[in-house]
């Protein structure tokens, strides 16, 4: 049985040969996912995934709400808080 830190389902588990014939058992961390709109679900664009070493201010646009609502959803909410 694995330690009890292994046994997390937020590790993957990755099977792998090792060079004496016998199969273990590699734990990884899961890959990220792709950063996306709060409303609509769909990927954000202008959000720098790659480099996740800086924080999220970096990476985010900087405009309101940038990085957590695509630019569609937040032209949509200020033309309706304007027209109002």
């Amino acid at each position: 049985m694995p330690r009890p830190a292994y046994r997390s389902r937020s590790l993957r588990r990755v099977k792998v040969k090792t060079p004496g014939g016998r199969t273990v058992v590699h734990y990884e961390k899961r890959a990220k996912g792709v950063p996306k709109c709060a409303v609509t679900g769909q990927p954000l664009g202008g959000m720098n995934s790659k480099v996740y070493r800086f924080g999220i201010s970096t990476r985010a646009p900087s405009r309101p709400y940038g990085g957590v609502v695509s630019h569609k959803v937040l032209a949509r909410a200020i033309r309706y808080a304007v027209r109002r």
